[in-house]
């Protein structure tokens, strides 16, 4: 008998979190879609990993258009029958500005991306995850948006302000418990990968992409007995 192999789909994947988390998932035999806005870039992307032998296809996504979010469910949906794993990774940093100078402005663009934008992809892609057994999404997340790390002087998101990112981060814990109890049968939970060197943080970071990606791996890839609507980092459990 032919084994059924697992499906999923990472946004913001042509490179960082994202490409790590195509290229561990493909790793376990997975059929996976790297989707990202730069057509050229994902497609280079997709093509390296295949060449290693992973079963990865690019899909061109930009999370802040309605006609492309469509256009990828389109083409999924020509490919396969049903999507198990939706890793909502695409995400963007802001200005370093101090809050008192961060106007509603700077605030949407962030918002558009981190928070809109996963709420539009997971509504077009909620038909083909309803065609799975088990079906998972993965919200990646931060520990800034940790309210209660944010209020502990002994911990370093209390001394690092940004309003825009680490609010749209929190926005987007909300959604996944929100999700997590309008979705019985999904395990919808949100991850938070440390601090990775990646672009975001001009390479900073003081954990590998691989590190970083350890926490979003562990959700894509839980039993059925596994939690919903939690906020879990590579060691457990993340305070709201």
């Amino acid at each position: 008998m032919t084994e059924v192999k697992t499906v999923a789909l990472v946004t913001g994947a042509n490179k960082g979190l994202g490409r790590e988390t195509v290229r561990r998932l493909a790793g376990k035999g997975w059929q996976v879609f790297l989707a990202a806005r730069d057509r050229e870039r994902g497609s280079r992307a997709a093509e390296a990993l295949a060449e290693e032998g992973a079963e990865v296809e690019f899909v061109e996504l930009d999370v802040t258009s309605d006609e492309s979010v469509a256009a990828a469910v389109k083409a999924v949906s020509e490919r396969v029958d049903r999507l198990d794993v939706l890793v909502n990774n695409a995400g963007v940093g802001g200005p370093m500005l101090s809050p008192a100078d961060m106007d509603a402005d700077a605030l949407r663009v962030l918002y558009e991306v981190n928070v809109f934008g996963p709420v539009r992809v997971t509504h077009a892609f909620l038909p083909l995850l309803r065609g799975s057994e088990r079906p998972r999404v993965v919200m990646v997340s931060s520990s800034l948006a940790s309210l209660a790390r944010g209020a502990d002087p002994a911990r370093p998101e209390h001394g690092f302000l940004s309003l825009d990112y680490a609010s749209s981060k929190a926005a987007l814990n909300m959604i996944v418990s929100q999700y997590a109890r309008a979705l019985p049968g999904f395990k919808v939970n949100a991850a938070d990968p440390g601090n990775p060197a990646t672009d975001m943080n001009y390479h900073t970071g003081v954990h590998t992409v691989e590190e970083g990606a350890d926490a979003i791996i562990r959700l894509a890839t839980l039993d059925p007995d596994g939690p919903t609507g939690g906020f879990f980092g590579s060691d457990g459990p993340v305070p709201w």
